[in-house]
């Protein structure tokens, strides 16, 4: 933990100047062909904290490729399915997700980690824990969606059955007005979800898993593609996984420019909402991490509560492959 806080302070000292040389970087070192595709496919996506994504885009240029689009909207429980209908090409997502995923048989795995936590649980009084939840209305997105997979492991780890102890309430993309409205009892919430909550002081923040264990302990954001891109273009998935980790160290080094681009560019609204997101997720995480023990963690989790049927072991073996990352954290070791 101390390396991940002092590589944490490292970048967070660097200068805009010195964060926006990180972009214009050559690539003429890396001693690798050219990637088989110069076609990458990414979607637009509400939740900020896939900022490194949306940074990414002057690293993939530098990393050769020249048709970067941004072209399809997409809600975050919709991802894992359109990675795996050849729609998108890669996407980032929990990594519980990816796992509950994996398990049903969709063609899709995971190539590295990014940062922890960024959801936080919000709730009305008189809930003051977790295991005030029971026989409670909780609202989420997306039933199996992000956050009622992460919900649910929360809850039994302190006890509850969640499928038996809470009442969920699928609100879709008005799942914190339905909180605001009084309409459910508590909701997970991702940004910039957490900090409008907090700006108009509607509800009760209860756990946050940036710094509140042992959910801090594991990766949360995890870059994924469609196995069979990875099959056929092993070059292109590495550089544009380079692209992502130098993207979120970029979003650690300086959260303001991040956080300006990110309202420019359209992916958020409000810019100080961006920016507290942008200071508070540890973008750096990806380097100190384990990723295997945190998806082995995930799908533990979701088997002990019957949400999925495979054996973590499987489960990796069918839906990840580490050799990019691996590379990638020896190449860009600081």
């Amino acid at each position: 933990m101390q390396s991940f806080q002092s590589r944490r302070r490292f970048l967070a000292g660097l200068t805009a100047t010195g964060a926006a040389g990180l972009i214009g970087a050559p690539q003429s070192s890396y001693a690798e062909p050219p990637p088989e595709t110069t076609t990458v496919r990414l979607a637009r996506n509400p939740n900020i904290c896939f900022a490194p994504l949306y940074i990414a885009e002057e690293f993939l240029r530098t990393e050769g490729f020249t048709d970067i689009r941004y072209d399809v909207e997409s809600q975050g429980f919709a991802l894992t399915e359109m990675v795996a209908r050849d729609e998108i090409d890669f996407a980032t997502a929990f990594a519980g997700s990816l796992v509950y995923q994996i398990d049903a048989g969709l063609p899709i795995i995971a190539i590295g980690g990014l940062h922890i936590g960024c959801y936080e649980l919000f709730a009305h009084d008189p809930i003051r824990s977790i295991g005030d939840l029971k026989r409670r209305r909780v609202v989420t997105q997306a039933l199996r969606g992000s956050g009622h997979l992460y919900l649910s492991i929360i809850a039994a780890h302190v006890g509850l059955d969640p499928q038996v102890d809470i009442e969920w309430i699928e609100g879709g993309m008005e799942a914190l007005e339905m909180f605001a409205r009084r309409e459910a009892d508590a909701f997970l919430a991702f940004p910039p979800e957490p900090q409008a909550l907090r700006a108009r002081a509607i509800g009760r923040n209860i756990l946050q898993t940036t710094t509140d264990r042992p959910w801090s302990d594991y990766l949360c954001c995890v870059p994924f593609t469609n196995r069979e891109f990875a099959r056929d273009n092993p070059v292109a998935t590495k550089r544009v996984l380079r692209a992502f980790l130098k993207a979120a160290d970029f979003c650690a080094a300086d959260p303001a420019v991040a956080a300006r681009r990110l309202v420019d560019r359209g992916y958020a609204a409000n810019y100080d909402f961006a920016y507290e997101a942008m200071s508070e997720i540890p973008y750096t995480a990806w380097r100190d991490f384990d990723v295997e023990d945190s998806m082995r963690f995930f799908a533990l989790r979701l088997r002990e509560v019957g949400m999925t049927k495979l054996g973590p072991n499987e489960l990796i073996a069918q839906g990840a492959d580490w050799r990019f990352f691996d590379e990638l954290k020896r190449e860009l070791k600081m």
